[in-house]
């Protein structure tokens, strides 16, 4: 099974090859990426009171895509990556950590998409990435690419043609119950994308319906909740000669977990949450240089964790027998330090400190991290 599993992704990687030699390759586009990451974990703490042993990880992610160009509008592709299949936030791989001595690493389709597209209108269906804007990875995770169908309208401002508003609507499953569409697990999202006429401020409102989520990922949880997420996000973007880009974004859960009794009494308000964060300088041509800062206050409820960021802390769900990531319920600082080599080629340092804003256990869990990336696309 492993090695005909195997085989058949092997065909398909090279199936490109294949048709780039009979067919225009101007029509052709690869989307492909290699990171090679050091990783140190460090005065962790357990949200049982337990700590967590220092750890030391050199880890690596690869990604190869290709998209073809039908005609002037439709254009269909995928992307395959590294990484377990049953962690959609996870992409990368630790060296060492196979099953056995050097073995053979899972890989897997992340995106699977038709598109299509004018100056007006973009449509896409099947398997592609989060269509609604977003500053920062902290509600959704650049790794997680949700199933189901996205349009986005724009609409023009008639005398200078100036993108004033981008309309942004998506609809995507997440578990399909084989029954009616409606008894799926499934979100939907609406966002409106607003431009000021010199394009130097963004305003966003947002509003995503998650329904019939599990409390735990990967059908291992108990109960499941709703969740209807209203947020507004703004960047102001200076375009100065050293560029700078100043954003927050608010997160407000409006359902009332009061009326279900299997949420903690302690986290049945804990809906809100709310993000800053200011980059300066520049990461397009060699030389170039910038640095990122975040802050985070996120409470339990105001995101859905297992589909956020898995960047900020160790917090998982690994104690349950799923792989998801658990980092809501904190708050926290990010730093980034970026050096440019060359376009799509860079190394970035990134260190994180984060804490629980509400026990979880005996103990407010907290994590420190620093990680160095090397990444190029190509």
């Amino acid at each position: 099974m492993k090695v005909s599993r195997f085989l058949a992704i092997f065909l398909l990687a090279a199936m490109p090859t294949i048709l780039l030699s009979q067919s225009d390759s101007s029509k052709f586009e690869f989307d492909t990426d290699f990171r090679f990451r050091i990783e140190q974990d460090w005065n962790g703490l357990k949200d049982d009171g337990a700590k967590y042993d220092d750890r030391s990880r050199l880890r690596f992610r690869y990604r190869f895509g290709l998209n073809y160009q039908y005609n002037e509008w439709a254009s269909f592709g995928f992307r395959l990556r590294s990484g377990a299949l049953d962690d959609q936030q996870g992409p990368h791989l630790t060296l060492g950590s196979g099953t056995g001595e050097f073995s053979l690493f899972q890989i897997g389709f992340e995106k699977a998409f038709f598109k299509a597209e004018n100056e007006r209108i973009k449509l896409w269906l099947g398997k592609n990435t989060f269509p609604f804007w977003k500053q920062n990875e902290l509600f959704w995770n650049n790794n997680v690419y949700p199933d189901g169908a996205a349009i986005s309208l724009k609409v023009r401002k008639k005398v200078s043609n100036s993108q004033l508003l981008q309309i942004n609507l998506g609809h995507f499953i997440i578990r399909s119950s084989g029954k009616l569409f409606w008894d799926d697990a499934y979100f939907n999202g609406a966002q409106l994308v607003f431009k000021s006429p010199d394009t130097k401020l963004t305003i966003a409102p947002a509003f995503y319906n998650f329904r019939k989520l599990g409390n735990i990922p990967d059908q291992n949880g108990s109960y499941t909740l709703d969740y209807a997420i209203g947020q507004l996000s703004a960047e102001y973007n200076f375009k100065s000669e050293l560029p700078l880009k100043i954003g927050a974004e608010l997160y407000n859960n409006f359902v009332d977990y009061g009326k279900n009794d299997s949420v903690p009494l302690s986290m049945q308000g804990e809906t809100f949450g709310w993000v800053i964060n200011a980059k300066l300088g520049k990461t397009k041509a060699k030389g170039d240089w910038a640095l990122w800062l975040y802050y985070a206050n996120l409470e339990k409820y105001s995101i859905v964790d297992y589909f956020a960021q898995n960047d900020w802390a160790r917090w998982d769900y690994s104690s349950t027998g799923s792989t998801g990531s658990k980092i809501s319920n904190f708050r926290g600082i990010e730093s980034r330090i970026i050096y440019t080599f060359g376009p799509k080629f860079n190394l970035t340092l990134r260190i994180y400190y984060t804490e629980r804003l509400m026990k979880e256990g005996i103990a407010n869990g907290r994590n420190s991290r620093a990680r160095l990336d090397l990444n190029i696309k190509f």
